[in-house]
């Protein structure tokens, strides 16, 4: 009886052994099939982050590449835009009118009291003087250019007296100054030796450009003040007269020559005030011949000046039938313009370069 109960006993451990065994190794067999997975996975993560480094690697190659390119591209644009702003420059000066609209055409203001004295010391020395048939030329052309000197100031005037058999040449330094220089001649002014100079000291300054000499007088815009021309004698140096232009000086004359508001000219028929209401655009300069105002313009930077604008009191000469008028090829700025009646030449400030044109006119 107790070997069987013994028996049964054994054959009961070994039936749990054998079932705790299987048990086990299905355990086991279950997580090395988990590490195994797991193992697969990391090494698919592994390759897709070498991958992935190799995509970013490549892009970033190309990246780089592509950026090199863009430098070289960007200095040969660089080195092209400004070739073309060269060619565009050199072009500008031959043909800026272009790029401009027809201006709007200055005021011209002629006094009327000067021309009644004018007129009457014409009738005292038995001079016929009628505005409108003895003065019937147009400017053709400008044909050359002639310099003198060149000047301290790149700003400044200078003009041959108009007064007949007078050689005296008269030089304003500067945009704002109260002495001028009064030459015997032209050769004086060449060779500027201080016994040739007389020094005329005004009562007041002057501004801008604009001054002119006139029949034993200078005309000039007094500084500091809107509108106000003096009138002063020139051998006692004191005022003789004064009056102001209501309207005017608001704007410069020209809108290339900004510090001048009122600009005096001489032709043939007498003295003469421009100013400008509205600005004209790129305009430097302008003068008068025979009751003609003939208006010059220029670039901003400076290139070849050319008559593209007039306006004639007579409307004998109309602008749109005018062809416009280059000066001799040289690339500046003029800063003053006078013309001298009797020689037909024009007396030039050119960036401070005391310029001589000699004009083409012809009778109408």
């Amino acid at each position: 009886m107790c070997t069987l109960l013994l028996t049964l006993v054994l054959l009961s451990l070994r039936s749990g052994l054998a079932q705790s065994s299987t048990q086990e190794a299905y355990i086991i067999q279950y997580f090395e099939r988990r590490i195994h997975q797991l193992e697969e996975r990391l090494i698919t993560c592994e390759q897709n982050s070498l991958r992935l480094d190799q995509k970013i690697n490549d892009v970033s190659a190309e990246v780089r590449s592509r950026l090199a390119g863009l430098g070289m591209h960007r200095t040969e644009m660089a080195t092209w835009v400004e070739s073309v702003a060269m060619r565009v420059e050199r072009v500008e000066r031959d043909v800026e009118y272009l790029e401009s609209k027809i201006p709007n055409q200055p005021h011209v203001e002629v006094q009327e009291a000067l021309i009644e004295q004018q007129i009457a010391e014409a009738q005292k020395q038995k001079v016929k003087f009628t505005i409108g048939t003895d003065c019937s030329t147009v400017l053709t052309s400008v044909k050359s250019l002639k310099i003198v000197k060149k000047a301290d100031d790149i700003y400044g005037s200078w003009l041959k007296d108009p007064t007949k058999g007078s050689s005296k040449i008269y030089v304003f330094t500067g945009n704002k100054n109260d002495t001028l220089l009064e030459f015997q001649s032209l050769k004086g002014v060449a060779e500027e030796r201080a016994t040739q100079v007389n020094k005329i000291q005004l009562p007041f300054p002057w501004q801008g450009t604009g001054h002119t000499v006139y029949d034993g007088f200078v005309y000039y815009h007094k500084a500091d003040t809107t509108n106000q021309i003096l009138k002063v004698h020139l051998r006692n140096r004191t005022v003789n007269d004064s009056t102001l232009l209501p309207g005017a000086g608001r704007l410069p004359v020209y809108a290339l020559t900004t510090h001048t508001f009122l600009d005096l000219a001489v032709d043939e028929l007498g003295l003469w005030v421009i100013y400008a209401d509205p600005e004209s655009r790129n305009a430097e300069s302008a003068f008068m011949i025979c009751g003609t105002l003939y208006v010059v313009y220029n670039s901003r930077h400076g290139g070849r000046s050319s008559v593209e604008c007039l306006y004639d009191i007579h409307d004998a000469v109309r602008s749109l039938e005018s062809p416009m008028l280059f000066f001799p090829k040289r690339y500046t700025s003029h800063y003053s313009l006078h013309y001298h009646p009797k020689d037909k030449l024009l007396y030039g400030w050119d960036d401070g370069y005391q310029t001589i044109y000699k004009l083409d006119l012809k009778s109408l």
